[in-house]
């Protein structure tokens, strides 16, 4: 029985051990960016390693593809739970937005003519409408900003076919200047993007200064397509000796996002999200851009819908350990006792046997209590308190296995000291009366 009492208990032990352990193992989410030298992958990469340090109880991890249409397509298809997206790229329908990773602005500028020692020289284009027949630099791998343009191009009523447009790397922004194997460029990225800054910079250096391009028509065009967002350009936010731009500028944004695949764990995510946010004040020292990290629209009009665990963490309503795991909690108390129930009813009908036994022993006792005040003779005694001590062994051995609780001992207590009592004073009783006279023999007859 006690065997099968530890048994009991080691199984009850590793069942909770086994729930704890799947309860608090960290979560790892596979999250979807890109491209490969692209600043979101090495922003991303920082955040999971900084989670990885911290032992947080979310991980990441990452999954390069070659853009952000690729990201999108992998949470579609459910190959990551989390994705870096940009808003102004069709969006999949089991996407769940997390985090507004950065705003990226589009800026679009052309050469101006050389500066002459008499004064600042002026561009051939000044005025977006100017583009037509012309060719502007796509600054960017990617070909979704070739998609921004002819956003752009069409608010003005430019047809997008008579303006052509090439992909050009920042390194051959220079060359393209000098050449003139360009007219404009348009390139998107935060203020503090490194590549806008190094392309302006590029310009300037064949002496060609670049004029800003404006779209003044900014709220006009967000009213048509709602994933973009008017913006500014603040001055000399590139730099810059003259500073660049010089004065205000007025622009359109659109936003990269961290989205959640439908179906995740809110609870997960509103870790997630928690974690994320401690940890960019952790990453703004080695990747600026994690500054830029901000909570998602959390509006039921929003462009994209806002995870359920994100919108917890916003409102400050996430649930408490306690309030997650209450449930489970309660069952498994349920399930504890139940089992204790079931384990001791168990227990209890494998001694059955045992229990019919100590009560019939417990019968004879009172039985030789009865006999031992009748008795005549000591050597009778003498063999009913042999047997009496044969019981109080067995009473005791039943208490020690459980077949008899300490009441039952208590009444096989009383019972012994009652028959004890009563051998002692039927042996004083024997010994105080007289012999028996003996009789003389009959003789015999002749």
């Amino acid at each position: 029985m006690r065997l099968i009492s530890l048994a009991t208990i080691l199984a009850l032990v590793g069942a909770l051990s086994a729930a704890y352990y799947f309860a608090m193992r960290p979560a790892t989410l596979k999250i979807a960016v890109g491209p490969q030298a692209g600043d979101d992958v090495r922003l991303i990469q920082a955040l999971a390693q900084v989670f990885s340090r911290e032992r947080n109880t979310v991980r990441m991890r990452p999954i390069v593809t070659d853009g952000p249409a690729a990201s999108a397509s992998a949470l579609r298809t459910n190959a990551a739970d989390l994705a870096v997206i940009r808003g102004d790229l069709p969006v999949p329908r089991n996407a769940r937005s997390v985090a507004v990773l950065h705003k990226n602005l589009a800026v679009l500028w052309a050469p101006g003519k050389i500066v002459g020692k008499r004064g600042k020289g002026t561009a051939a284009i000044s005025e977006i409408t100017q583009l037509v027949g012309k060719r502007v630099g796509v600054i960017g791998r990617t070909e979704a900003n070739s998609g921004l343009l002819r956003v752009i191009l069409q608010q003005y009523g430019v047809d997008p076919t008579k303006v052509e447009n090439v992909q050009l790397a920042v390194g051959d922004v220079a060359d393209a200047v000098k050449t003139r194997k360009v007219d404009a460029f348009l390139a998107a990225g935060p203020l503090n993007s490194k590549v806008i800054s190094e392309a302006l910079a590029a310009t300037a250096s064949s002496g060609r200064e670049p004029v800003f391009l404006g779209i003044d028509s900014s709220e006009a065009l967000v009213a048509n397509h709602p994933t973009y967002e008017a913006a500014t350009i603040p001055a000399g936010a590139f730099g810059g000796s003259p500073v660049r731009p010089s004065d205000d500028i007025k622009t359109i944004s659109f936003s990269h996002y961290i989205v959640a695949r439908d179906g995740v764990s809110d609870s997960t995510i509103a870790t997630f999200t928690q974690q994320l946010f401690t940890a960019r004040q952790t990453v703004m020292t080695e990747n600026p851009l994690a500054a830029k990290i901000e909570t998602p629209d959390t509006d039921k009009d929003a462009v994209i819908p806002v995870q359920p665990g994100a919108a917890a963490y916003v409102d400050g309503d996430e649930k408490s350990f306690l309030d997650r795991y209450s449930d489970l909690i309660w069952f498994s108390l349920m399930g504890l006792s139940a089992t204790g129930s079931i384990g001791a009813w168990f227990a209890s009908y494998l001694r059955k046997d045992e229990r019919i036994s100590n009560v019939t022993q417990r019968d004879r006792l009172l039985d030789m209590l009865a006999s031992a005040r009748r008795s005549d003779s000591c050597d009778e005694l003498d063999a009913m308190q042999t047997e009496a001590d044969v019981i109080l062994r067995d009473a005791l051995n039943g208490y020690e296995n459980g077949a008899i609780d300490s009441a039952a001992l208590t009444a096989f207590s009383i019972a012994l000291e009652q028959f004890h009592n009563a051998v002692a004073d039927r042996k004083t009783l024997l010994a105080a009366l007289p012999p028996a006279p003996v009789r003389p023999a009959r003789p015999q007859a002749v």
